[in-house]
């Protein structure tokens, strides 16, 4: 029965499938009817393989004709899953996309006539007239921590719900990456984001004017360097790898009139090492502290404590602290970019990179560092 099932299944996706193609060459051709289908490197005539090919990504031959009788024949692509930098949908979503968007400027290159989606049904859905993707999302009501921060560091005291906030919110990492992951692929994926993505610390470096008050280009060099160099120690330790939102920091953070939690914007598909997360949030501890002089003592000092102590006793990781250090030098180079945040006073930029060069150099991140800003 459940052969019978499958084959079912099969059937109506290839149904589906030369449905939703015949539709798509509508667009170009008048009233076209699919006369071949068939994958390359075979002669199989038939659509048995169509639902299997798609997804596995093989492209497949379309051969058609049109109310005239004239004979067309396009090439269908799908992108295959792999670790080379299409293990997320979101990844072969694009190589699509890239080229519908680019072959034409190429000369004598095969020409892209449309770019699409395939549904779980197996039928099309053509993207050729879109321009730029969209997400729609729920709403969820609160105040970003962030503005919560910029008020605690304008009166620089603690107030009721200060610390418990803090401490929350490494509540809340500690459940979130309680659950190991098994998927090498996708540690290595994370930390080679980390280092040479647009997002990661090439591309923020990239951003950096070669003038950038407060800092030099050898020293932002350096900076590089020991990140890549972080990237070997990184890349064996797959055994890390949990469920990480990837950008927590306190403008994706929002608690609502009862101080419930909620988050915005998970990012870099949600899979990585946890030092990332608790990096992203702590070192705003620091970040705020440093535009707002006087703040630290007695205010983001006790939370910068709080939260690296909570953290790590709940968590009971112990290899944490031997990791932390490029995600640190990541989000402290988002901070001082002049393309970020232009505000930033060259002192406090000099100070907050000098951490993070002086923490890549020891074997174990170390809170305690951030005392020596703050004499």
């Amino acid at each position: 029965m459940g052969d019978t099932l499958r084959a079912t299944d099969a059937d109506d996706q290839s149904a589906a499938f030369r449905r939703g193609l015949e539709s798509a060459l509508g667009a170009f051709l008048e009233q076209p009817r699919i006369e071949a289908i068939k994958p390359f490197g075979t002669d199989v005539g038939s659509d048995d393989s169509i639902a299997k090919v798609t997804g596995y990504g093989k492209p497949i031959l379309i051969r058609a004709r049109d109310v005239h009788g004239h004979e067309h024949a396009f090439v269908f692509h799908t992108a295959r899953a792999d670790r080379f930098g299409h293990d997320r949908r979101a990844d072969r979503a694009a190589e699509m996309l890239l080229g519908y968007d680019t072959f034409s400027s190429i000369p004598r290159h095969a020409p892209a006539v449309d770019v699409g989606a395939v549904t779980k049904s197996g039928s099309l859905i053509s993207l050729r007239d879109g321009t730029e993707f969209y997400l729609l999302t729920g709403y969820v009501p609160g105040r970003v921590y962030a503005e919560e921060m910029r008020a605690l560091a304008q009166r620089k005291e603690l107030r009721d719900g200060d610390v418990e906030r803090c401490r929350a919110l490494a509540d809340y990492l500690v459940d979130l990456h309680r659950e190991p992951l098994e998927a090498r692929g996708a540690y290595e994926r994370a930390v080679r984001d980390l280092v040479g993505s647009g997002e990661g610390i090439f591309g923020i470096l990239d951003s950096y004017p070669a003038d950038t008050p407060g800092i030099t280009e050898g020293e932002l060099r350096a900076i590089e360097r020991s990140c890549v160099d972080f990237r070997w120690r990184l890349r064996s330790r797959a055994g890390r790898l949990r469920r990480i939102h990837g950008d927590f920091h306190p403008f994706n953070i929002l608690f609502d009139e009862s101080s419930a939690l909620h988050l915005l914007d998970a990012s870099r598909g949600s899979l990585g090492e946890p030092a990332d997360d608790v990096a992203c949030l702590a070192i705003n501890y620091v970040f705020f502290a440093l535009c707002h002089p006087g703040s630290w003592h007695g205010c983001f000092e006790r939370l910068w404590f709080d939260f690296w102590r909570r953290y790590l006793e709940k968590s009971g990781d112990d290899g944490l602290l031997a990791v932390t250090a490029p995600f640190f030098a990541w989000r402290a180079l988002v901070l001082s970019s002049p393309a970020w945040y232009s505000g930033l006073p060259a002192p406090a930029r000099t100070r907050l990179l000098g951490l993070c060069r002086h923490a890549l150099t020891l074997e174990r991140f170390d809170p305690g560092l951030a005392q020596g800003l703050f004499p």
